[in-house]
This record gives structure tokens, sequence and C-alpha cells, in this order.
């Protein structure tokens, strides 16, 4: 029997491509840092009601699922996320979300 993987979502992000997935079990950690389901936090970031915390939480665990590990992730959320306008990081965590509901970003422009 053949796993299922989680779909990937590829993007730039600071210095290069990455690909970005949130498996069951960053699904999970993402919750417990949100303190919301993901079925409402996908909501709420559509409808643009999102914490600045929150995005980079998005892309650092779409990393790890991605392949990065837990240290070279949070190393890009601080070099390229953190110090960036939000705008800029907010439209890569719609389309890493987009991409767990919907198995494809509908916005497929790369952000940096």
């Amino acid at each position: 029997m053949t796993a299922i993987k989680s779909p990937v979502h590829r993007a730039f992000f600071g210095d290069k491509d990455y690909d970005f997935s949130l498996a069951p079990e960053l699904i999970d950690e993402l919750e417990r840092l949100t303190g919301c389901g993901v079925g409402k936090l996908c909501k709420r970031f559509f409808a643009g009601d999102f914490g600045f915390r929150e995005v980079l939480n998005i892309i650092r665990l779409g990393l790890i699922g991605g392949g990065e590990t837990p240290k070279a992730a949070a190393s890009l959320v601080a070099a390229y996320g953190e110090r960036r306008p939000i705008m800029e990081t907010y439209p890569l965590a719609v389309a890493i979300l987009e991409t767990l509901a919907l198995g494809k970003a509908t916005n497929t422009e790369e952000e940096g």
C-alpha cells in the first residue's frame, strides 16, 4: 500500500524556492500553537483575520513539512519572515493553508 502524501505548495521564500506542506502531526502542532482548530483557522485566514505569529508559525511548520529541519525552518523564518512587512508573508501562509484545504493554492504568485 502506498502512503498518501500531504499536498505540497512550492514557493519562493527569502533566498530560493522551498516546499511547504502541513502533514497531520504538523496540523496538530499548528492547532496547539494557535489555540484554534484548522477549519476555523483557515476560515479566519481566508477572510483576512490573522495574527502575525500565526503567519510565521504556518510558514515555519510548512517548511518542516516540506523537508526542512526544525532548526533550518526557524532560521529561515527569523531571517525572511519576522523582519518583512506582514503583507509579504501573509499570502504565503494563505497559500499553504489553501494547499492543505483544497489540495492546491489558488494564488500561485511567488512571495518572498
